[in-house]
């Protein structure tokens, strides 16, 4: 059986345990006619799960639902602040690239690294733009570049490189790994364990899959609260159509019994103004008088 079909019953059956004329309403008139035929409704009304529970609680304290998540506590160590910075340069996608262009990229390349051994990681950065300007079909660059970028911090500048590098060779593990490392500084665990998944997928390593189980932990404890709060959300919504469905019958109830009203008032002045009529008819008044 599903599990959530079964939830959102026993939330209906919670509701017809708070008012049960609602299981009178014409709506519900199937759902009536299949507790009959099951049996003694009694059984039902004692299913009491933690999610109904959980419902009644947030009926209690409105304010609980619309703070769910900001209850969820994550460790986030190594978190740091998003940076804001314009763009980088991704390069011409329609450039022609020559040998001379492919050489002057290896040379680049070799510079390039040689500054990151120094530690000199916005050096690293400007060369490898260079060498993205002399060929932006190279996923590698990206790749390289966002390495360096995820050394310095800045997780966004590293998640667009990673993109790009992707868009160029889907099937680059190093790709997704960065990216990854890029999502987990942002204190995005979802992201981070999709990538890394990925990134194990497609070449396994020992590094990548040690960052994996650091962040599916974090990454399954985010998935768990969300899917309760949306079971929650749920039973609120179904509690909320319900109401309406009650507040509808009501009004429903309201217009017939005036329309009964006025009819009765109309039948009773119809009989009273025949009556009179019937008093005004010469022959009725002379059988009256000779009967005075």
């Amino acid at each position: 059986m599903d599990l959530r079909r079964l939830k959102k019953l026993q939330a209906l059956v919670h509701l017809y345990r708070q008012d049960p004329d609602l299981l009178r309403a014409k709506q519900l008139s199937l759902l009536r006619d299949n507790v009959k035929i099951i049996g003694d409704p009694i059984s039902l009304l004692q299913c009491n799960t933690s999610v109904v529970k959980t419902a009644e609680k947030e009926e209690e304290s409105p304010e609980t639902a619309e703070s769910e998540e900001s209850d969820l506590e994550i460790e986030d160590d190594g978190v740091i602040e998003p940076d804001l910075d314009d763009p980088q340069e991704m390069g011409d996608e329609y450039l022609e690239i020559t040998n001379e262009m492919i050489e002057q990229v290896n040379e680049k390349r070799e510079h390039t690294f040689a500054a990151l051994n120094e530690g000199e990681f916005q050096k690293a950065i400007d060369l490898f733009t260079d060498a993205i300007r002399l060929n932006p079909h190279f996923n590698l660059l990206y790749v390289n570049r966002a390495s360096v970028f995820v050394k310095l911090q800045k997780p966004n500048a590293a998640i667009r490189d990673c993109d790009r590098a992707c868009e160029l060779n889907p099937n680059s593990a190093e790709s997704y790994k960065w990216k990854g490392q890029a999502h987990m500084l942002l204190e995005h665990w979802e992201e981070a364990a999709h990538d890394f998944t990925l990134a194990c997928q497609l070449d396994y390593n020992e590094d990548t899959n040690a960052m994996l189980k650091k962040v599916q932990p974090r990454a399954g404890k985010i998935a768990a609260h969300q899917e309760q709060y949306e079971q929650i959300r749920e039973l609120r919504d179904i509690q909320e159509r319900m109401e309406r469905v009650k507040l509808a019958l009501e009004e429903e109830e309201r217009i017939q019994r005036e329309e009964n009203y006025w009819q009765d008032i109309i039948r009773k002045s119809h009989r009273q103004l025949t009556f009179f009529i019937t008093l005004l008819d010469p022959r009725v008044l002379i059988a009256f008088l000779d009967v005075v």
